[in-house]
């Protein structure tokens, strides 16, 4: 049999969507992914039938699944369902938004040939109202002034062609599609006032009247038709006039123009809701994000955008040559990658940014964009011809979790760790070995070489940590010199007073962690006489065990200042109860 990737893949959602057809079929709520699951096989299923069309199966799959066959979050969390599968006339791409759209699905569809039992409707009880919508967003009341303060004209625009023409929030309006007939003049250095990263459409023969509002920044005409190449002056209007009038350019004078500026002049300003805005460029300042499913809101306490000139990457959105992306700058000063409108939570608070990297490294947080037409733009933060970008709008950005304890026992805990937020892995091992099931040293040079040269190809930080177990100091000083960043004492190798006297020694000299798991025997001492080995130096405690007193964790706690507490455990005062 020769499977090609996506065969193989095809065959993985096969195993999915029937696990979820099994698990409905015996009345059970889906989740997220089993919907997905059910509803992206089921329309693979339907075009092996080869009987029905695209637009036949996009309808089908709003059939399948209810509010009451999934659970209560689902239906905000899955918008949209697309699977390609191969058509007798070839390969397409369906399509299904909103796939759950009715109270209840047709449980013959969505189990159509799994040949399991079709369960009663009555087995799926309404979901609760009031449950918590993850993720949700509660926007404050009242509207956002766009492009407030902004010098503004309210002219009209007659479509003389014969095709329908848009033209983003961005674009200069003077540039504009030669076919649209319009006073030019009085829109030299202006664009439209609508929301950043949207559109005016005009119909051919349509006679429309707009509101334009002045660039920002700096006022840097690029781009476009080429009418104009330069900073808005007298000069540059009189050559782009002339421009337009030789080049045939649409331009009539609108004797019935109104100028004015806007947030003064009510009829020239433009206002969006709160939650319209949160919608499209996510929430704002004092608008609230409740975490996940819990009861838990995170409150935005500032945020970076300027109304109405926010970054948004797509076609005939703003980060475009000589709109939000700029045009002339310096290569060296674009960013090499921006997240825009991004949610970020970190230890300086909660707030909304777009976030700038550079050479591989968080360059900048604020306002991205081009300076030559918008307001605020950070001097670090450009977005240029050489500027990928991510749109973050909808996204939390926070730094990536530290798992400061990990056995190195195989590859695959990396993929498990980038899954659920981790990017550091601090900890040791050599692989599936007794010693590094118990404990988290890489004991020799050569060991700590092949697990640096074995993490080399995978996206995370690496820390490993040399077995710190020796009363004499040589040993400990190849397995630093070697790469370890740390050293660990584990009782397991002989946590002796001797030991961690040495280990901190070593330690100190080379200005590296120490890591302890301690106390397990009272066989050199009690905790006293562990605490004294310290010698008032710093160590992170990953356990603490004690097989014969609680009153060890006291002592912990009033007596060891330097100790950096993570966890300890009396399973062997449990283990010994139940034994006797």
């Amino acid at each position: 049999m020769k499977l090609c990737q996506r065969e193989i893949e095809k065959l993985q959602l096969h195993n999915a969507g029937f696990l979820a057809q099994k698990r409905l079929a015996r009345g059970l709520k889906l989740n997220h992914t089993e919907a997905v699951a059910l509803v992206a096989t089921q329309i693979v299923e339907f075009v092996r039938n080869g009987d029905k069309t695209v637009a036949e199966l996009m309808c089908i799959g709003r059939q399948l699944l209810g509010r009451r066959q999934v659970l209560s979050s689902v239906p905000h969390l899955l918008e949209t369902v697309q699977v390609e599968a191969t058509f007798l006339d070839g390969t397409k791409l369906v399509t299904v938004h909103d796939p759950i759209a009715c109270e209840n699905g047709n449980l013959e569809l969505a189990l159509f040939g799994s040949f399991l039992p079709v369960p009663s409707l009555d087995m799926f009880i309404e979901n609760n109202e009031d449950d918590n919508i993850p993720g949700e967003i509660k926007s404050g009341d009242g509207s956002l002034i766009l492009n407030a303060g902004r010098e503004a004209v309210y002219l009209k625009v007659v479509n003389n062609g014969d095709r329908p023409i848009q033209v983003g929030s961005h674009y200069h309006f003077i540039e504009v599609n030669p076919y649209l007939i319009f006073d030019r003049r009085k829109a030299f250095g202006k664009r439209l006032n609508i929301a950043s990263g949207t559109t005016t459409r005009f119909e051919p023969g349509e006679s429309k009247s707009v509101i334009l509002v002045s660039i920002g920044g700096d006022k840097v005409i690029r781009g476009g038709n080429n009418i104009v190449d330069g900073p808005v002056n007298d000069l540059n209007c009189i050559e782009a006039m002339e421009a337009v009038r030789t080049r045939g350019f649409g331009h009539k004078e609108d004797e019935n123009a109104r100028e004015g500026i806007t947030g003064e002049d009510y009829s020239l300003t433009n206002v969006i809701h709160r939650e319209e805005y949160a919608n499209k460029y996510g929430p704002t300042t004092g608008d609230k994000i409740r975490l996940g499913d819990t009861n838990l809101f995170a409150k935005i306490e500032k945020d970076f955008a300027v109304y109405g000139d926010e970054c948004v990457f797509g076609g005939g959105k703003v980060i475009r040559d000589g709109m939000g992306q700029s045009c002339g700058h310096p290569p060296d000063h674009s960013l090499d990658t921006v997240v825009t409108n991004a949610v970020i939570i970190d230890y300086t608070g909660i707030y909304k940014a777009d976030i700038g990297i550079k050479d591989g490294l968080i360059a900048s947080i604020g306002k991205a964009g081009n300076p030559d037409v918008m307001n605020g733009v950070f001097a670090n933060m450009i977005i240029g011809a050489n500027t990928e970008v991510i749109a973050g709008e909808g996204f939390i950005v926070t730094a990536g979790a530290i798992d400061c304890h990990v056995h190195f026992i195989c590859p695959q805990l990396v993929y498990e760790a980038v899954s659920s937020g981790i990017t550091t892995m601090v900890g040791g091992g050599t692989g599936p070995a007794s010693g590094t099931r118990a404990t988290t040293c890489t004991p020799a040079p050569v060991q700590m070489k092949m697990m640096l040269q074995s993490t080399d190809d995978l996206p995370l930080n690496f820390g490993f940590t040399g077995k710190g177990n020796c009363a004499k100091p040589d040993e400990l000083h190849e397995i630093v010199k070697a790469g370890a960043m740390g050293l660990k004492l584990h009782e397991d190798w002989g946590t002796t007073p001797a030991a961690i006297e040495c280990c901190l020694a070593v330690a100190e000299q080379h200005d590296i962690q120490v890591n302890i798991h301690t106390d397990t025997l009272n066989e050199s001492g009690f905790v006293e006489h562990t605490i004294a080995a310290f010698k008032g130096k710093t160590i992170h405690a990953y356990h603490r065990w004690w097989p014969c007193s609680r009153y060890h964790q006291s002592m912990w706690c009033e007596e060891c200042p330097t100790l950096i507490n993570k966890s300890y455990t009396s399973f062997y005062i449990k283990y010994h109860r139940r034994a006797s």
